[in-house]
């Protein structure tokens, strides 16, 4: 099994979206790369711990590859804005990809650099080394799961398309 953290704005929708993709055994919504330990969400909330609102996803390498996660990810998210998806703002719902594997960097790079050529505008999501992931509390785990209604920034029909999509093995 692999990981990778993705930051997409609010994490129930990153989590609900990376959760319905074939070959992600596991996921948990918590916080990224800032600066104090243990942090509260209303800690996060304030924009002051650094952090980013992100989403650990375990996956199966031999089901999907990182760079297939790549590519959905950006389904979900706008990366040309910062600091910013749907109605979310502040740097806690900026967007970002990080990792652990420095073998990782390649792939990601790669897919970054594709993407770029389909915008106009420069790609300001971040790709950063993790340095910490704390996860939030039970009640921000599977929220889309528990509110069936719950707020969400993503449209309802992203993850029925998430769920349909496979890779292609190469």
């Amino acid at each position: 099994m692999k990981e990778i953290y993705f930051a997409g704005g609010c994490f129930w929708g990153t989590q609900h979206f990376f959760k319905q993709i074939d070959g992600v055994v596991e996921t948990q919504t918590g916080f990224v790369n800032g600066n104090i330990s243990n942090p509260t969400y209303e800690e996060v909330y304030t924009d002051t711990t650094g952090y980013a609102e992100a989403v650990r996803v375990k996956y199966d390498e031999n089901k999907v590859d990182l760079e297939f996660l790549l590519d959905m990810f950006f389904h979900a998210i706008d990366p040309t804005i910062l600091n910013r998806q749907g109605h979310d703002e502040g740097t806690r719902y900026r967007t970002g990809v990080y990792y652990n594997d420095e073998n990782e960097l390649q792939i990601i790079r790669k897919v970054f650099d594709e993407k770029q050529k389909q915008y106009n505008q420069p790609i300001v999501t971040e790709v950063e080394k993790l340095k910490s992931f704390y996860p939030a509390s039970e009640y921000h785990q599977d929220y889309l799961d528990k509110n069936k209604d719950g707020y969400c920034h993503l449209p309802l029909e992203l993850f029925e398309w998430a769920k349909q999509q496979k890779m292609n093995k190469r």
